[in-house]
């Protein structure tokens, strides 16, 4: 996140590159265990460097839809588009725990 903030293309490029490094390495382990992940943002930012109008660097977040990936979890699972609410829901679902009737939102996760 905060790479991006700071409209240097090549940081972010080197950014991206360390989390992937990274997921693949929480990817291996989870493998061994039979574990879940779900990875996704709350907002864009380095998939705009440039400021489409002005040609200069694009530093504040985007309102683009970031993807949401799930790695594990139930069988045959495919995932719909949402709001930030529905985060905790697809969590708690792929813990098998009940949803507090306090919460909103709904799972991502279509079985």
């Amino acid at each position: 996140d905060m790479v991006g903030h700071t409209g240097d293309l090549q940081a972010a490029i080197k950014a991206c590159e360390a989390v992937d490094r990274g997921l693949g390495a929480v990817v291996a382990a989870l493998e061994k265990v039979g574990g879940a992940m779900l990875v996704i943002a709350d907002h864009g930012n380095c998939e705009t460097m440039v400021d489409p109008v002005t040609g200069g660097p694009h530093t504040a977040h985007t309102t683009n839809p970031v993807p949401v990936i799930l790695f594990g979890g139930p069988e045959g699972a495919k995932l719909h588009d949402g709001i930030l609410a529905d985060v905790a829901p697809t969590l708690l679902q792929l813990m098998n725990v009940p949803l507090p009737p306090e919460m909103t939102g709904k799972s991502l996760i279509d079985l």
